[in-house]
């Protein structure tokens, strides 16, 4: 990392969705993400990682507005999010962009590919429909695709290419973040290889951060520079990646770390083993999130939530054990 101002800075961010309720009772609160805060700054990327129902897709949805923060702060390029308009924030998402897990479901089916790329530049741009035309045909060239895909049907190409599709959808207005969110879970493992690696040329060539959001840790690890760890809704560990891959200080971060499968028989028999299940959002427990599941507990986990703290070289973690 470098010490200029970060291209992306949260503050703070939550995000409750109403539950249940009907005209006589008041609904229910299910805090997806709990006081999260991380920087990102221009070119690097920060992997979110965690178990499903974490937060992690949240978090990326806040940034961009697609849900609207309860409370927090986001500040992408010197200019705070949270508070502008409607206007303002369409002229905003030229600079960030997002892709989507499932590449058919984020193509509009009854468009060709060539309007679907073409429909950003329509949207921020003054081309006119030639110049947008060669700027398709450019971007569709520059992702492995054929220029002559501009007149297809998003049914009509397999997943691997309709996510070469979406990310050259988001490339074309030369954003500074993208926002992957399990931009390869959804791909057979060589297709995979082949996503990333046109994500990591394209991430050179244009100085792009991603926020890459991700439960593979292997992927993660060939990815990312940091790596942050979510556990209901809440960051509890933080570092650089090798930092984090080799000396994991969570209990949470040790325990997924030694879910990845191993070569050396001598590592897989270091398992560390999670007993029951995430408790509910709806009804967190007092104290330490991870408190019930940790086989590390004293008393004060189970009246005090920790503070994501420094443990020593940047390296951060959220609890009292450490």
């Amino acid at each position: 990392m470098n010490n200029t101002t970060p291209l992306l800075s949260v503050e703070g961010l939550n995000k409750a969705f109403p539950v249940g309720g009907s005209l006589f009772k008041k609904p229910a609160l299910l805090h997806a993400t709990r006081d999260v805060s991380f920087t990102l700054n221009a070119g690097e990327t920060l992997g979110l990682v965690g178990e499903s129902g974490s937060g992690k897709s949240t978090i990326g949805r806040c940034i961009l507005r697609l849900h609207e923060p309860t409370s927090g702060k986001v500040v992408f390029d010197g200019t705070v999010i949270t508070t502008l308009s409607p206007i303002a924030m369409k002229a905003m998402r030229a600079k960030m962009q997002i892709i989507f897990q499932d590449p058919y479901g984020s193509l509009t089916p009854r468009m060709k590919i060539g309007q679907i790329l073409a429909e950003p530049l329509k949207i921020h741009t003054t081309k006119s429909a030639v110049e947008r035309r060669e700027t398709v045909l450019e971007m569709l060239t520059h992702v492995g695709m054929r220029a002559s895909h501009a007149d297809r049907y998003p049914h009509e190409f397999s997943g691997g290419q309709r996510q070469r599709i979406a990310i050259a959808r988001t490339l074309i207005m030369r954003p500074e973040m993208i926002v992957a969110d399990e931009a390869v879970s959804a791909l057979d493992v060589s297709i995979q290889a082949q996503i990333i690696n046109l994500m990591v040329d394209a991430q050179r060539e244009y100085n792009l951060a991603y926020l890459f959001i991700s439960h593979d840790l292997s992927v993660v690890k060939y990815m990312v520079d940091r790596v942050a760890v979510l556990y209901l809704g809440s960051i509890v560990e933080m570092a650089k990646r090798d930092d984090l891959y080799r000396t994991p200080t969570h209990p949470y971060t040790q325990a997924l770390l030694s879910a990845v499968p191993r070569v050396n028989k001598a590592k897989r028999a270091e398992k560390t083993y999670l007993s029951g299940e995430i408790p509910s959002p709806l009804n967190p427990p007092k104290g330490c999130p991870f408190g019930p599941r940790c086989s590390r507990v004293i008393s004060r986990c189970k009246l005090e939530k920790p503070e994501l703290r420094d443990v020593g070289g940047g390296h951060m973690a959220a609890c009292h054990v450490v």
